[in-house]
Order: C-alpha cells, then structure tokens, then sequence
C-alpha cells in the first residue's frame, strides 16, 4: 500500500532501493523498511552490497543498512562477483576485494570499468585502455584508444586507425577497420564502415551482407 517517489527493481536478498520524503532506503516485498538509515541515492543490491550515496560521499551497505567499510568515495558501482568499482575523492579509480573492503591492487587508474568473467577495462592517466585480470595484472600487453569487455571471447578495441575486435591476448582477429563495431552475436556482429557502409561481417572480418550502401539514411520505414 505504500507510495513513493521513485522506485528501481527488486535484487536479491529481496530488497528495492525507493526514495520518499524521508530519503533513500531499501524496502522489502511489502514495502516495510529494512532498515533506520537514509541516504541521497540508494542503488541496487549486487552480492552482498548495494551502493548508496551518504551526502558526504559514496560507499557500499549491506542488507541491514550497515557500511561495509570505513571509507567514503566519490562514486560506487556494483559488485560484480568479488570485485566493486570505486572512484576515490582525488579522482582515482580503483577496485575493491569483496566482502573484506580492501584495495584488489595497488594500482590506481583514470578510469576503472566492472569486471566481467575475471577481466576489466582500465584507463592509464595517458588515456590508453588496456585489460586486467582480478589481482590487477595486465591481460595483455596491448593498449587502445577505447576498448570494451570480452564478450563471446572478443572485445571491441579502438586504435588510431578504427574500430575492430580483439581477442584475449589483445591481437586483432582481422585487418580492417570500422567506424563502429557491435559485440559479435552467434558468430556474426554489425559494424559501419569508415565510408558509412552498414555491414554485417563474419568473425574473420568477411562480409556477410550489405544493411545500408552509406551516405544519407532515411526516417522513413
């Protein structure tokens, strides 16, 4: 029966962050509160933790509302198995070791993204993109103007010269290069050519078919 001014989904343990007059909080299934605390924003539940923010920074609770560590961050993001993206109040990015809260390396980065099957994107204070492995060592020796998380064993990478995918020791697994790349789907990805050709290629970089020939694109169906 109760309302409120925002709500996002249910995550396990069975918690939905909401926001009321009050301030942001995790409810369970019949709306009651789980827990005294309120917070500015309050996120979703991912493993053990749920990233709020406190109003004098961000940090990670867990189902009874209790920080899970002492510190206070610029931003969180979600656990994803046993790791959390974090950015620091100097601006540094970095990962954290779940549950026990502590430093997974001792690295710190421009930009960190999640993990994803033991592997993330990090960013150098350089700009380049390179992957790392839970401990916080390099995948590979390769880096990249942008680059993505694998998905089916590829992940889309850009250098100086285009977009194209890598595979897990950073080698590209064909010649070209694209002004756009989607992640591969059952062997086959979408991709735009430099000269604005709609594509559909094959793994090895071959030409399935031809969605649009370039140039300008109708509204129209």
């Amino acid at each position: 029966a109760r309302r409120f001014l925002d709500v996002l989904k249910f995550h396990p343990p069975g918690l939905a962050p909401v926001l009321d007059g009050s301030g942001a909080h995790h409810i369970g299934p019949r709306g009651e509160a789980a827990y005294t605390g309120r917070f500015r924003r309050a996120f979703g539940f991912y493993g053990p933790w749920a990233a709020v923010d406190s109003g004098d920074g961000w940090l990670h609770i867990d189902q009874h509302g209790r920080p899970a560590y002492g510190e206070r961050h610029a931003w969180c993001g979600n656990v994803q198995g046993d790791r959390v993206t974090v950015r620091r109040q100097d601006g540094a990015y970095m990962h954290l070791q779940v549950p026990s809260g502590r430093p997974a390396y001792t690295a710190r980065w421009r930009y960190a993204g999640d993990f994803r099957d033991g592997v993330a994107v990090v960013q150098s204070q350089a700009g380049g993109h390179t992957h790392i492995d839970r401990d916080g060592t390099p995948l590979h020796g390769h880096w990249f103007q942008d680059l993505d998380v694998f998905h089916k064993g590829f992940a889309r990478a850009k250098d100086a010269q285009g977009w194209t995918h890598v595979d897990r020791d950073g080698e590209e697994i064909y010649d070209a290069r694209f002004a756009m790349v989607e992640p591969f789907y059952n062997g086959q990805a979408r991709v735009r050519g430099l000269d604005g050709v709609l594509q559909v290629i094959r793994e090895d970089g071959t030409v399935v078919l031809e969605l649009h020939p370039g140039g300008e694109v109708s509204d129209a169906t």
